[in-house]
């Protein structure tokens, strides 16, 4: 990105992954002017905060088929959230595009976090609350994320306080379905380093994949079939993919199918019905809580079923600046 400067906080932005629109609007500085696309973006958690408003429907989808230049020029940001080797590598522009959009509208700051098995990604990544608090700096919004900072560290301390011993820990696969209903899967390893995988990594959760020959998921293909998934055969099966679905349409689109096919049937994780929502790919902090307090209670009910990882009240009291 090199160095960016700002004359002050930006009253008008825009974010392509939904990781930096939950950190900006964590921050105090509203919500995004588009997103890469609404299905993928968990702004359910912001309908749970008190006293919060959200309107998704001022919200732009930049993706309609790749992202169109000039949308740029209609939103008229301020600043651009976003990853522009992001835009290079996934929606085809060049760098002449990237250079006119910050010359003539404004700069672009972010680094793609989502996941670390991007080849073309070979510099350094930032992880959530390092990328959180670079944002900070450009809202000028310290107090506020040295507020989230202690309610993350507090989190993590429940979470520490609660978890079983680590003998009595499930193994678990991470995958996303290439078609459905499910048989094929692109697969996803905890220990990528990467945003989207954070929850399962603070859960201690035994990677399933870590012992096979069975690559990580790189943007560019590669998935494995349901004969591999059974010979990994893990205790628990966390699928993505179905981001805002209910519970029973989950079970509908995802679980049932799969205890009608002849070799998912025979996989532990059906058979025991421990087969989870794995959730949204993208989360910034306010997300984060969101979502490992979901997967707390699913994997581990006994131990969280009283938990509060998701503190709804004080999190909508930073938001507002009322703390």
């Amino acid at each position: 990105m090199g160095a960016v400067e700002f004359d002050g906080p930006p009253e008008r932005w825009t974010a392509l992954l939904p990781s930096y629109a939950d950190m900006a609007f964590a921050l105090g500085g509203g919500q995004t002017l588009g997103i890469q696309g609404h299905k993928r973006y968990a702004t359910e958690a912001y309908d749970e905060l008190p006293g919060i408003e959200y309107d998704e429907s001022e919200i732009r989808d930049l993706n309609q088929q790749g992202i169109d230049k000039e949308l740029f020029y209609e939103m008229d940001a301020d600043v651009h959230f976003m990853e522009p080797n992001q835009l290079i590598h996934w929606y085809d522009w060049d760098r002449s595009d990237v250079d006119e959009i910050a010359s003539n509208v404004g700069p672009f700051f972010g680094n793609f976090g989502r996941r670390r098995s991007d080849e073309w990604h070979d510099y350094r990544y930032y992880d959530l609350y390092e990328a959180f608090d670079l944002m900070a700096d450009v809202f000028q919004e310290r107090e506020r994320y040295e507020a989230f900072v202690d309610l993350h560290e507090t989190m993590l301390e429940t979470v520490e306080q609660r978890l079983p011993p680590a003998d009595q820990r499930p193994n678990a696969m991470l995958v996303y379905p290439a078609d459905e209903p499910p048989t094929e899967f692109y697969p996803y390893r905890f220990d990528d380093g990467g945003i989207s995988t954070k929850q399962w990594r603070d859960l201690r959760l035994n990677d399933a994949l870590a012992a096979e020959d069975v690559g990580h998921y790189t943007g560019d293909g590669g998935t494995i079939d349901m004969e591999t998934v059974l010979e990994v055969d893990p205790e628990i099966l966390l699928v993505r993919g179905q981001e805002g679905a209910s519970e029973s349409a989950f079970r509908e689109s995802i679980i049932e199918p799969m205890q009608d096919d002849p070799v998912a049937s025979e996989l532990q994780a059906v058979q025991t019905e421990a087969v989870y929502n794995a959730g949204y790919l993208d989360q910034g902090p306010i997300i984060n809580f969101y979502q490992t307090e979901r997967a707390a209670k699913d994997i581990y009910p006994d131990a969280f079923a009283d938990a509060t990882l998701f503190d709804r009240e004080r999190v909508a009291e930073i938001v507002t600046g009322e703390f």
